[in-house]
């Protein structure tokens, strides 16, 4: 069975005529004949009742017949489709997100794509940076939004591009602010002012660049950092500053989270910078990912 005996078969089932189906095609009536026959018989049904008189469908091809129309409308469709394919404006995107990129660059990327690929089915998971570099190595994602390693760290096979760099803020319990156990100055807030806190952060196995910033941040200021309930997505680490577990150095945009009880406080002085970018395989040529890169480029 091919396309082309469906073809028949919808012309006689609509024309109702083996002598007008054939003028239809462009072809005489034998081949015609011939082409049915065979495909009732690779079917092992009839599709038409035949009289001298009269060729009327059978119920199996009456039936069959809508089965028919929708092949060949998809058949028709093919070229277009491969053709949407080749450009990005169709298919599927598996995006990964470290929780920081939430409350940042992820919606406002992720909205501007699918603006211009309304098509394109887009799965978002939310996954820390350790867990995204090896999806990408083993292709369960295509893309991820990442806090990097040091140059140095980045696995030769993965292509990586900044989209943001910011600062970090103190994340602080407001009941603190409110009882005076911390008291910031001119607005402000010295790293001294918290450091003797437990400090609420990402196991290192989970985030290294991001542990590394702000342990080395504390050391830069003379402080060793009191570690206190660890956390591996920022909305808890958010929660338990809330519940007065501790304090937290979160990035300034977690200031759009507008968590209740916690109040976000800039660092005096230098404070410590996040960088977070988009991560992708170098030989990907997924036309879907290399449409998602030069959105991300555009930024």
């Amino acid at each position: 069975m091919d396309l082309r005996q469906i073809r028949h078969f919808v012309a006689v089932a609509e024309e109702l005529s083996f002598s007008r189906a054939a003028e239809r095609l462009r072809m005489t009536q034998p081949p015609l004949s011939q082409s049915i026959q065979a495909l009732e018989e690779t079917l092992g049904v009839r599709l038409f009742e035949r009289t001298r008189r009269r060729v009327a469908l059978s119920p199996v091809g009456a039936d069959w017949l809508a089965h028919a129309r929708r092949l060949l409308a998809d058949a028709a469709a093919l070229p277009g489709v491969a053709q949407r394919l080749a450009r990005g404006d169709l298919g599927r995107l598996r995006v990964a997100f470290v929780s920081t990129a939430d409350y940042s660059v992820l919606p406002d990327l992720v909205s501007r794509y699918k603006a211009g690929a309304p098509d394109v089915e887009v799965s978002l998971q939310e996954m820390t940076s350790d867990l995204q570099v090896e999806a990408l190595l083993e292709g369960a994602i295509d893309v991820g939004l990442v806090i990097p390693p040091s140059k140095a760290g980045l696995h030769p096979t993965l292509a990586y591009r900044r989209l943001i760099i910011e600062p970090l803020v103190a994340a602080v319990p407001q009941r603190w602010l409110a009882s005076g156990r911390i008291r910031p100055k001119g607005g402000g807030l010295r790293l001294a002012d918290v450091a003797a806190e437990p400090l609420i952060l990402f196991p290192r196995r989970s985030a290294p660049a991001f542990h590394d910033l702000i342990t080395g941040y504390y050391a830069l200021n003379g402080a060793t950092p009191l570690f206190g309930q660890p956390a591996i997505q920022m909305q808890t680490i958010m929660s338990l500053v809330s519940a007065g577990m501790g304090v937290a150095l979160v990035p300034q945009s977690l200031e759009n989270l507008g968590r209740a009880g916690v109040r976000c406080l800039k660092l005096d002085g230098a404070p410590p910078r996040i960088e977070t970018g988009l991560a992708w395989r170098r030989e990907d040529k997924s036309p879907t990912v290399a449409r998602f890169v030069a959105v991300a480029r555009r930024r």
